[in-house]
């Protein structure tokens, strides 16, 4: 993990917090995708952490902060606002990855998310902690959700768009990297 670790904080450019371990790896055996603790305790901080699913690829990164920047997240919304099926299938994922970010608190920092008046946030907010769930908050977390564990904007971006891993003669994370896989 010390490996990955140097790896991750060359990907996003700053030390990790709260990793819990790397979810998904490039096909050249990098980090992608991180799993991230709901509740970060460093010192005397608490800090809620809604993104479970942390996109670290930085091609990958890359490629849908052009999405963004090109308005596709207001093409998915329309999308989403169109198709009921298809809005259907978001919320079913967003009541998932809620689910699955709260099972991972211990009884001790639930109570301590009561007390501070957090712990619905983290219960009832979707992917990233997004609450309204007619919006989409950003592609990076939900493509990193769907590599974690599929998920309708994930498949919805692959049908539409060609985001791609490094290829074979320019591995990214091999220039961050400071020893050789």
């Amino acid at each position: 993990m010390d490996i990955d670790r140097t790896i991750i904080e060359r990907q996003i450019g700053r030390p990790p917090r709260g990793v819990l371990n790397v979810e998904v790896r490039c096909p050249w055996g990098y980090p992608a995708v991180i799993r991230v603790a709901p509740l970060l305790i460093e010192d005397d901080r608490i800090e809620p952490f809604p993104t479970l699913f942390w996109l670290t690829c930085p091609i990958l990164r890359e490629q849908l902060a052009r999405l963004e920047e090109r308005g596709v997240i207001a093409q998915v919304e329309a999308e989403l606002a169109r198709d009921a099926t298809l809005q259907a299938r978001y919320i079913e994922d967003h009541r998932r990855y809620a689910a699955e970010r709260f099972a991972l608190l211990a009884p001790h920092e639930r109570e301590l998310l009561q007390e501070r008046g957090w712990l619905e946030a983290l219960r009832d907010r979707g992917i990233a902690g997004i609450a309204d769930l007619r919006t989409v908050k950003c592609l990076h977390a939900h493509y990193a959700h769907h590599l974690a564990r599929k998920s309708t904007i994930g498949r919805w971006l692959d049908k539409r768009f060609p985001l791609s891993w490094c290829p074979a003669e320019d591995i990214r994370c091999q220039r961050l990297s400071t020893n050789s896989r």
